[in-house]
């Protein structure tokens, strides 16, 4: 594949992760609203969180995803995800009741599981060796676009928001001029998941039309030649039984895990944190919150010219270090604005140096073709479904109006020393290499 056309199939592709990050922000924008409409307690926002795009629905879907990408090939899974997508963001426009809030939230989450893992994987396929991690950077950035567009829309359509008249007059239009309320507010959150429709669909007009990976198809190939039936039980065996697997696994799993759960914490709490410790308003909170995702994108921005061309460990290091360099502020305390400024930038440059381009990276280059999306479908599924109960022990942590945060920052640094120490010590060299020649050094001719 020519690097036009490898970078024209890295944006489609990577408009999968906009949808992913989008539902996570959208959901999270506008749950007060949904809350207020059809009076829910804690306890349906609990479980709403639990089985959304940031939790449980994604964990499920990538480990169905991931091994469907295996089996069926990864154009599979661009011929008919997106379009599950959509399903669950309609039911979340027309929702009434908790029961269809509650299963659109389940389906979005879903869908947006079955597409991680394939889309990391196709995009390291699909790339050159001197361009890889540059394409795996860009798929990044849809992941600072997605929370930057759907918080700015989020306070736009908001009531009391500069595009709050459009809502009223979409909502008249929908349910009569004696809408009024918490019915005609929610309109807002309705219009927000409505924008995340339109991308989804031209995702996947585009994504429709993209090749079938050569490399999987080669795979495929040899394995039909050889008689071997591959599929879900062999990814299942080689993942558990060959011991250079089981440990790429669990060095992957690690760096990845205990970084993500300091950031799905931010994710979905970050707003709340700029309020509770740091005094802001609500609209105030959402625009730092929208400033620290643009240095996110820049940063990945600036990242993609790099990391083809620099140590992979220098940069995992420096993106660690601005983590950490984030939790100390909150450690030597909140005093001002001055402080809260100096969180969201340092958070924000390890945004865009993140654990996860590496694990991005390294979790398509680490593994043979054969089971490459299974396996990071797998690790996909621990990390989420792991920080879904890490969020809920966050809470109390945290405690109500944030009184537990210096011990909670405590807690986030031993997280990121983990995934620090580890990442290092275990760094692979594979910067300048093919996935070919990648496999055979770890694997010989097994796969």
């Amino acid at each position: 594949m020519s690097e036009n056309n490898s970078l024209k199939s890295t944006i489609a592709v990577s408009l999968t992760n906009y949808l992913d990050a989008g539902a996570i922000v959208a959901g999270a924008s506008g749950l007060t609203l949904w809350q207020n409409y059809l009076g829910l307690s804690e306890v349906h926002l609990g479980w709403l969180n639990f089985i959304s795009a940031n939790c449980l629905g994604a964990a499920v879907g990538a480990i169905i995803g991931g091994f469907l990408a295996d089996k069926y090939g990864r154009k599979f899974i661009y011929t008919y995800n997106l379009l599950v997508y959509m399903v669950g963001v309609l039911l979340v426009m027309c929702s009434v009741n908790f029961p269809m809030l509650l299963a659109g939230f389940l389906v979005t989450g879903i869908s947006v599981g079955i597409g991680v893992p394939a889309s990391w994987t196709y995009i390291s396929e699909s790339s050159e060796v001197n361009n890889r991690g540059r394409n795996i950077c860009i798929s990044q950035m849809s992941w600072g676009f997605g929370p930057m567009i759907i918080l700015l829309l989020g306070m736009c359509f908001a009531p009391g928001g500069y595009l709050f008249s459009w809502v009223e007059t979409i909502a008249h239009a929908i349910g009569g001029e004696a809408l009024s309320g918490d019915a005609l507010n929610v309109f807002s959150s309705r219009v927000v998941f409505f924008s995340l429709f339109v991308v989804a669909l031209i995702a996947w007009t585009m994504q429709r039309k993209l090749e079938e990976s050569k490399e999987w198809t080669a795979t495929r190939e040899a394995e039909n030649a050889k008689g071997e039936k591959g599929g879900l039980l062999y990814a299942f065996k080689q993942l558990f039984t060959d011991v250079k697997v089981i440990k790429t696994v669990c060095y992957l799993a690690a760096i990845y895990l205990t970084w993500n759960l300091v950031a799905s914490v931010m994710g979905f709490f970050q707003p709340h944190i700029y309020e509770t410790a740091g005094g802001l308003t609500n609209e105030q909170a959402n625009m730092l919150s929208c400033v620290g995702w643009l240095i996110v994108v820049v940063v990945t921005f600036v990242v993609s010219f790099l990391i083809d061309r620099v140590s992979h460990k220098l940069l995992y290091v420096l993106g660690l270090l601005a983590a950490l360099a984030t939790w100390f502020v909150i450690i030597a305390g909140v005093n001002g604005t001055g402080s809260l400024w100096a969180f969201s930038i340092l958070w924000g440059i390890n945004g865009g140096i993140s654990v996860q381009i590496f694990y991005a990276l390294w979790g398509s280059e680490l593994f043979p073709a054969k089971f490459r999306a299974g396996a990071q479908g797998l690790m996909f599924f621990i990390v989420r479904g792991l920080s879904a109960v890490w969020g809920l022990v966050f809470t109390y942590i945290y405690g109500e109006q944030g009184e537990g945060f210096t011990v909670a920052a405590y807690c986030m640094v031993a997280l990121l020393l983990v995934s620090l120490i580890v990442g290092v010590i275990g760094c692979p060299n594979t910067r300048g290499k093919s996935l070919e020649q990648i496999t055979r050094e770890r694997y010989g001719d097994n796969y």
